[in-house]
């Protein structure tokens, strides 16, 4: 979900530039990673690259179309309105986390991220009853805009646009996390050339600006 946007600007662009298109479907990660397991055939799968890596390893891509081509870093949000979330270094993130009432974080490798960092800490007995994870598909600061979640842990791209919340900027080098999103030829492309050529298109380095609107940098 956290490529659902920039994926939509990149098949135009690609039709553009080749004259060719795709069709995007965009679910959650662990969806998309459930479906191809089960053997739906799809020219080119998008997910995490670790993600990818699992499916490569099990057979499930063409051998060494794996690609990495863009970076997203994790975010925190607050609802609109509410006292503004401000995050200088890594103890003042563990304090707004502790003070929280209820905490958005996804299903993602962003929240698995936020999972490990408060077992790091030490403190994720405490933070366990405060966690609300969002369902597959559902963006996290949805979640936060209705009250859901007092703050929320997502991929910048997926909490750019949300209405009702306000970003708290970039997080310390200390406790900052990127994402690195990868795409593959599927095991079972009816296209795989074309397939390989879109591959190639989105790590282009002509995609970067629409990467950087997106709240995303070329891998």
């Amino acid at each position: 979900m956290a490529t659902r946007q920039i994926l939509g600007e990149l098949v135009d662009a690609y039709r553009a530039a080749s004259g060719r298109t795709a069709a995007i479907e965009s679910v959650g990660g662990v969806d998309a990673a459930r479906r191809v397991r089960e053997g739906e055939a799809f020219d080119v799968v998008v997910l995490a690259d670790d993600a990818l890596a699992k499916l490569e390893a099990e057979g499930h891509l063409a051998p060494g179309t794996r690609t990495g081509f863009t970076l997203s870093a994790l975010a925190a949000a607050t609802r609109a309105g509410a006292a503004p979330l401000v995050i200088a270094d890594e103890a003042a993130e563990r304090d707004a986390i502790l003070a929280a009432a209820t905490i958005g974080y996804s299903t993602g490798p962003s929240g698995t991220y936020l999972l490990n960092l408060v077992k790091r800490w030490g403190v994720d007995d405490v933070v366990a009853p405060k966690l609300r994870q969002a369902p597959p598909g559902v963006p996290v600061g949805t979640m936060v805009a209705r009250g859901d979640a007092e703050i929320g842990f997502q991929q910048t791209s997926e909490l750019l646009g949300v209405a009702g919340i306000e970003l708290a900027g970039p997080l310390p080098p200390a406790v900052a996390f990127e994402t690195l999103f990868a795409a593959a030829v599927g095991a079972r492309a009816a296209d795989p050339d074309t397939a390989r050529d879109f591959v190639a298109f989105l790590a282009s380095p002509v995609t970067a600006d629409c990467k950087r609107r997106n709240g995303m940098e070329p891998a």
